[in-house]
């Protein structure tokens, strides 16, 4: 008989293969954090001698979510300005609260209060895009959970950075500190292209390329960018992209919202990552991500939340119903964006645009046992026909009942493992005391 750290006994387990989505009265075998088998339970209860045995007898375990897209430490900012404009919302109410009051300790002890939202909602994986990056990779230590984490560029001053060249010191100091980190990755996060020049651009592009780094950007987010880099220039913010050679399938573009059939011509060729934040998109009333459109032209499409501040949560459980609902009403076709296709967006898919799909994303053997177990036996989940239906369209957030990354687990029954949640809500409300 083998030997094993870990055997986890489900009544379903979604793993993201496509030929075997959805199996039924199976385990994972995992050692040393990675998943050595998956086998149906009385073929596991025979082959392996386990140090720990879990079983969720009425639950799903499904891939961790991924968030391919967060501003982390925004959760201090959640309802403090909402109903209004992209733009209106930046300049006057949340960039002058960035100013007076983002620091570390306001970035670590916010990043810590989101990642324990996320580990409550299912998320194992994110990918930020904020300042203090130092004091959010220490948050992700503590927290237990797997991190990209942005050097954000804007050329002008805030909190963080004096000026552009500050802002590169400050992510290359990083960079060096965390390249090896086991759950920390490092990636480029140029703001947009209504903030960040031409040449601050190229510069980004020389870094991600000697180092080999993902690059993150808000990419046509709203109408007046759009129309504000054709008066400014000629080009739309793609073509502007492209010409610089920045355009590549190492290119995370974010929000996607306004795009024409010139851009669809320079997404074809070049083929970058798309992240499709629709609640925070309906939130701003930006548009909506043409994400069938893009799946037909062969893109890879991932989800993500965007920040608390203009969502108003981190619940990826939630934006797959909304990225679900919102692309069958976008293209009059119920068969648009299937629980499958959503739930694919939300696991594989961010693993593809993070590149650690080779890690995570999926639940296969060879591949790090980060897993969730949400409970269907539950009122808003019964009769259950098809538990994959169930999960994206009737499931909430509230139904995981424990995350897993690296098989350590961070969640049990609703109980924080690696995180103080009396501390955590102290916290919270000291800063919005301090804010208010």
């Amino acid at each position: 008989m083998k030997t094993c750290d870990l055997l986890v006994h489900a009544q379903w387990i979604m793993t993201e293969d496509k030929k075997n989505p959805v199996l039924e009265n199976h385990a994972l075998a995992i050692t040393a954090g990675k998943i050595i088998a998956l086998l149906p339970s009385d073929q596991a209860n025979t082959q392996f001698q386990a140090k720990q045995t879990e079983r969720y007898a009425h639950h799903a375990i499904l891939p961790g979510l991924i968030n391919t897209h967060t501003h982390l430490a925004m959760n201090w900012f959640r309802g403090l300005a909402d109903d209004l404009a992209l733009m209106n919302w930046l300049n006057n109410y949340i960039w002058p609260a960035e100013r007076k009051w983002v620091s570390h300790d306001f970035v670590k002890d916010a990043s810590l209060f989101a990642m324990a939202e996320m580990i409550r909602s299912g998320i194992t994986c994110f990918n930020d895009m904020y300042f203090f990056l130092q004091a959010t990779a220490e948050a992700t230590d503590i927290a237990g959970i797997r991190g990209h984490i942005g050097i954000t560029v804007i050329d002008f001053p805030t909190a963080w950075a004096k000026d552009t060249n500050d802002y590169f010191a400050k992510g290359l100091e990083f960079l060096n500190q965390y390249k090896n980190h086991s759950r920390v990755t490092v990636t480029m996060a140029p703001h947009a292209i209504y903030t960040v020049a031409e040449p601050t651009l190229m510069r980004v592009k020389e870094i991600a390329d000697t180092h080999r780094l993902r690059i993150n950007m808000h990419i046509q987010e709203t109408a007046d960018e759009v129309n504000q880099s054709v008066q400014n220039t000629g080009m739309r913010p793609l073509r502007r992209l492209q010409k610089i050679g920045m355009v590549s399938p190492d290119l995370i573009a974010v929000h996607m919202v306004h795009l024409n059939d010139e851009d669809f011509d320079i997404l074809r060729a070049e083929k970058p990552q798309i992240v499709h934040c629709p609640e925070s998109n309906m939130k701003l009333a930006s548009g909506i991500c043409p994400v069938e459109k893009l799946r037909q032209a062969g893109l890879n499409v991932a989800l993500g939340t965007d920040g608390a501040a203009s969502n108003n949560d981190l619940d990826m459980i939630g934006e797959m119903r909304s990225a679900a609902l919102l692309g069958k009403l976008a293209t009059l076709n119920p068969e648009a964006l299937s629980a499958q296709d959503t739930l694919t967006m939300a696991t594989l898919n961010g693993a593809k645009a993070l590149g650690i799909d080779h890690l995570t994303g999926s639940l296969a053997v060879g591949k790090s046992a980060d897993f969730i177990a949400i409970n269907l036996d539950e009122i808003e989940t019964l009769p259950l026909y098809h538990p994959l239906s169930q999960i994206v369209y009737a499931a909430s957030r509230n139904q995981v009942t424990d995350t897993w990354v690296q098989g350590k687990q961070l969640m049990k029954n609703r109980v924080l493992l690696t995180l103080d949640e009396a501390e955590l809500k102290q916290k919270a409300k000291a800063w919005r005391k301090k804010i208010m």
